[in-house]
């Protein structure tokens, strides 16, 4: 394969893959059919085939592209901050930073697809197919665990299981607000006209901290625990 051939191949794969990624965040992954896709990515069914093997493979593809690079992210900034703490437990802030900050960064380029694909990604938390559940466990498998342990280690007097509800809590909070502000207009009465990108993760994230540092209810709470809660 010459240079020229080498960049077209890469050239047709990414326009495939932009393409299915906006129709399924437009229309949702059975809607979306592959004469929908390759209308909008100009090329034929032959050419999807060539280079996917079919939808569900597409569909693997368009999480996998980004993914893999938004994981890798989150646990960069995970174990450098584990090696500055030498030893000692983070900060609460510092895990909620490293892994919903980087996907709100994320979210906020609007230039080079991340806000296309955090629609995507938060669409999919809410509806997610049952293969594409499996996929994204297997994608989060060796990054979730990692959060989880650092966030029981940083909030020691909280249960591990209010922990892993306010986690829950918490992807639920940022992929809603990543879909959009639709039902946000509806309840204000106006359109909202959010020009500056950042300033969703300005908003989110000290929402985010307050949910996973928030008091437990009286009953959850020992005698002896009240008062010793860590610092953020």
């Amino acid at each position: 394969m010459t240079q020229t051939e080498a960049k077209h191949h890469l050239d047709t794969r990414a326009r495939i893959l932009d393409a299915a990624e906006a129709l399924f965040v437009e229309h949702g992954f059975e809607a979306t059919s592959m004469r929908m896709i390759t209308g909008r990515a100009g090329v034929n069914l032959a050419s999807v085939n060539y280079h996917f093997g079919g939808k569900e493979a597409l569909i693997q593809e368009v999480f996998r592209r980004r993914l893999t690079w938004l994981n890798h992210e989150r646990l960069g900034a995970l174990e450098h901050l584990e090696q500055e703490a030498q030893g000692a437990p983070l900060k609460p802030h510092q895990i909620v930073d490293a892994f919903f900050g980087v996907s709100l960064r994320m979210a906020a380029d609007t230039e080079h697809g991340g806000h296309t694909f955090m629609r995507l990604l938060g669409r999919t938390y809410t509806e997610p197919a049952a293969f594409v559940r499996q996929f994204l466990a297997d994608e989060y498998a060796a990054v979730v665990p990692r959060f989880k342990q650092a966030l029981f280690r940083a909030l020691p007097d909280v249960p591990p299981e209010d922990i892993l509800w306010r986690f829950h809590f918490m992807l639920g909070a940022m992929s809603y607000a990543i879909a959009g502000t639709d039902a946000l207009q509806l309840v204000a009465g106006y359109e909202l006209d959010e020009k500056d990108p950042g300033a969703l993760a300005r908003r989110l994230m000290p929402f985010l901290l307050g949910g996973l540092r928030a008091p437990l209810t009286d009953q959850r709470v020992k005698p002896k625990e009240k008062g010793s809660r860590r610092a953020a």
